[in-house]
């Protein structure tokens, strides 16, 4: 049996109304746009030049305006701390993964810094953006630390008897 892949999805866009409907995660990135099935069940085609940002939602409600656009602390989830500035000048913090694999050819996916919004992932166009920042790597592996010099035999330990 398969596992349905829809999420629903809002689609906020440059100078235009919102989009609310259901995204399949398997096939919604098209080389030139975004697939959304809308509420009334016809099939859209959104070019990503539209497009300012993608958030898989909860619930199919307008964004809220006193949401959390940027970490007010270092996050503390692992990941690629990112700061996005929009061609309209609005800026977004994120979290990518600090996986190269991962990375989409079309835009970033990431999660948003306000952990109870409606907003669960958010997925960006590189066209919408003007700049892109990583502002630090959370949670990198440790490396290996330095041995020093073995203590000498000879040398007396401090808290020994």
């Amino acid at each position: 049996m398969s596992v349905s892949t829809n999420k629903k999805a809002l689609i906020q866009r440059f100078d235009r109304e919102n989009l609310y409907g259901y995204l399949n995660l398997a096939t919604y990135l098209q080389p030139k746009g975004i697939e959304l099935l809308s509420l009334a069940g016809n099939l859209l085609f959104v070019p990503y030049d539209d497009v300012k940002c993608v958030s898989l939602v909860r619930e199919f409600e307008a964004p809220d305006p006193a949401e959390k656009k940027l970490f007010a602390n270092r996050p503390k989830h692992s990941g690629l701390w990112v700061r996005m500035r929009f061609r309209d000048n609005e800026e977004l913090d994120g979290l990518l993964p600090n996986n190269l694999l991962l990375l989409e050819p079309y835009g970033f996916t990431f999660t948003p810094p306000d952990p109870s919004s409606n907003s669960q992932k958010v997925f960006v166009p590189k066209q919408a953006l003007a700049e892109f920042h990583v502002l630090a790597v959370i949670g990198s592996p440790r490396l290996p630390k330095h041995k020093g010099k073995p203590a000498s035999k000879e040398q007396m330990g401090l808290f020994e008897r």
